[in-house]
């Protein structure tokens, strides 16, 4: 029986911790569930193996009278945000029951998926580091321009993916390989290394590697 492939959080902040050579190490602090499971799904009745944790409890009026009555079936209260976790197996976890940071331990490998902070429309130069014009008088007005686009008569067109300006973060970003580097969960609290996506207090799935 499989059990949950992760758990659902919201990231506080970044910090230090200091490991046992006295050096400091860089750490993300996640607060991670407790996450009820809300719908257990199995392959044969929906076509695949996966359950779908909720985290932040809100209040009933908050919430719509279809996710109301999805969240009363579990009967562990309605919450802000649902996410579903494949699974390559039968589900060994029950609806309402709930996961925490007890199933992560130090030293363990993770995914970490966020959504990146928006930074607005960026021109070239901040979304693709492009070097821009020289600053001379030969280049007026064009310094920070992205310069030709275009293809020839054939085939007259500008290809997709183009590297152009446009709306630069806010997207789904996944961080591969970040390890764990300590479990509170008499605090609910995981400490990553490094960075993670997203802002203070956004939303992150912490998945096993």
């Amino acid at each position: 029986m499989a059990e949950s492939t992760g758990i659902l959080g919201k990231k506080l902040g970044m910090t230090r911790v200091f490991a046992s050579d006295g050096s400091a190490v860089a750490v993300t602090v996640i607060q991670a569930g407790p996450c009820p499971v809300v719908q257990v799904k199995n392959a044969e009745k929906d076509g695949y193996d996966a359950v779908q944790l909720a985290y932040g409890p809100i209040r009933e009026k908050l919430v719509g009278k279809p996710l109301a009555g999805h969240f009363a079936k579990a009967g562990a209260g309605c919450f802000r945000s649902l996410r579903e976790m494949r699974l390559e197996g039968p589900s060994g976890l029950n609806v309402g029951t709930g996961v925490d940071v007890t199933m992560f331990s130090a030293g363990d490998l993770v995914r970490v998926t966020g959504r990146s902070i928006g930074k607005g429309t960026a021109g070239v130069m901040k979304r693709w580091n492009f070097r821009g014009a020289c600053a001379s008088h030969g280049a007026e007005k064009v310094h920070r321009n992205a310069g030709g686009i275009g293809n020839n008569t054939e085939p007259s067109k500008v290809w997709k993916g183009k590297k152009m300006a446009g709306r630069m973060g806010n997207r789904q970003v996944t961080v591969k390989n970040v390890k764990i580097v300590a479990v509170r969960p008499e605090d609910n609290v995981i400490l990553v290394g490094g960075p993670v996506p997203g802002p203070k207090n956004g939303l992150v799935m912490v998945r096993r590697q």
